[in-house]
């Protein structure tokens, strides 16, 4: 692979160093996010983001020997084997040792890149199309919009801006190891984050949920459906939403306020929600659900635990909105996720087929 200019003799780039000339971070950079390891921005700029990706390929190549984290298989290859004793600690400066471990991950063809296209805006148009063309929805398509529209703004491609080329594919990097804080955990690929736990993809993995947006649109579906059938009112405290046990009780699972064969069925979400009624959440004092003994609190990924405008869960006439926060997992960031998730419904146009 051609293009690596920061492979120079006696050349080192860390942050607050002015490098000899902007194109070589912009190279380190787009090599960074090919491999896996910079979340947005090819921009020239060594900043905490860039510095960042480093320390998280310098961890890989001193410990990553391509074990799962989550039971999803492992990787195709070690990204530690990659080092042959070149990179010694995690420091976030790009030294030639460093370089040579990079440009021989790219060189080698058993190492799967993370894909980039020339029409990103194009592509990210498409996600739209697939979700107002679905037929006969399996879940809501508001509803799957508001989730992608947090997940992801609805891209699958990131769209360049003014100075930044990157046009590769959108990825979430999660470090929720304190103890390893270079680690990235996991990785949410594309307009879904469909999450892979092991690292670098399998080439299988690139094609069915990086290349293909309708493939990774499909994965978002069936997980929204998964939660809802099994993790809403399931038997024990891993597959039941609390909230929705304290507020609706433990009844029938709730799809739609509508009949099938309504044209407001698994539709009208939008509506349902203004007619549902807002509250405010006040950090610290909203308790996450009545009886809960938790209340709304700052976490890692959400510093604001205050909200306005809420739509009330409990009176949208389905169970969606608890769905909705499993997608996310069950602890407090979930709760706020789906605050968002629901704030989203408001902002959101009226689904194809309905109509005031």
């Amino acid at each position: 692979m051609a293009g690596h200019s920061y492979q120079h003799p006696g050349l080192v780039l860390e942050r607050g160093r002015t490098a000899a000339n902007t194109g070589q971070v912009r190279d380190l950079q787009r090599d960074l996010r090919a491999l896996g390891y910079l979340w947005a921005g090819i921009d020239g700029v060594f900043g905490v983001g860039t510095e960042q990706a480093v320390k998280a390929v310098q961890h890989d190549l001193l410990n990553n020997a391509g074990a799962s984290s989550g039971g999803d298989g492992p990787a195709p290859v070690r990204v530690m084997d990659y080092n042959r004793g070149r990179v010694r600690a995690v420091t976030g400066v790009v030294d030639q040792a460093l370089a040579a471990c990079l440009v021989d991950m790219l060189d080698d063809p058993k190492f799967p890149t993370l894909p980039s296209v020339s029409n990103p805006a194009e592509q990210n148009q498409q996600v739209i199309g697939e979700i107002a063309a679905l037929p006969s929805p399996e879940v809501p398509p508001p509803f799957l919009m508001a989730i992608l529209l947090q997940e992801s703004h609805l891209k699958h491609f990131h769209e360049p801006g003014a100075g930044d080329e990157d046009m590769f594919i959108v990825v979430g990097l999660d470090s929720n190891d304190p103890a390893k804080p270079a680690q990235i955990t996991s990785r949410g690929y594309g307009v879904g984050q469909y999450t892979l736990f092991h690292h670098p993809p399998q080439s299988g993995e690139v094609s069915a949920i990086m290349l293909n947006v309708a493939g990774n649109l499909k994965r978002a579906i069936d997980e929204l459906r998964d939660k809802f059938e099994h993790f809403v009112n399931g038997p024990n405290s891993g597959t039941r939403a609390d909230d929705r046990i304290a507020e609706i009780g433990r009844g029938p699972l709730r799809l739609c306020r509508y009949a099938a064969n309504d044209a407001r069925y698994l539709r009208d979400c939008r509506r349902c929600a203004l007619a549902a009624g807002t509250e405010n959440i006040t950090a610290g004092v909203t308790p996450l659900y009545p009886g809960a003994g938790q209340t709304y609190e700052p976490t890692q990924y959400y510093a604001q635990a205050s909200y306005t405008g809420v739509p009330v869960r409990q009176r949208l006439g389905c169970d969606w909105p608890y769905a909705a926060r499993r997608y996310n997992g069950s602890g407090m960031n979930s709760y706020h996720y789906q605050v968002r998730i629901l704030k989203n419904l408001l902002s959101a146009t009226d689904a194809p087929g309905v109509r005031p």
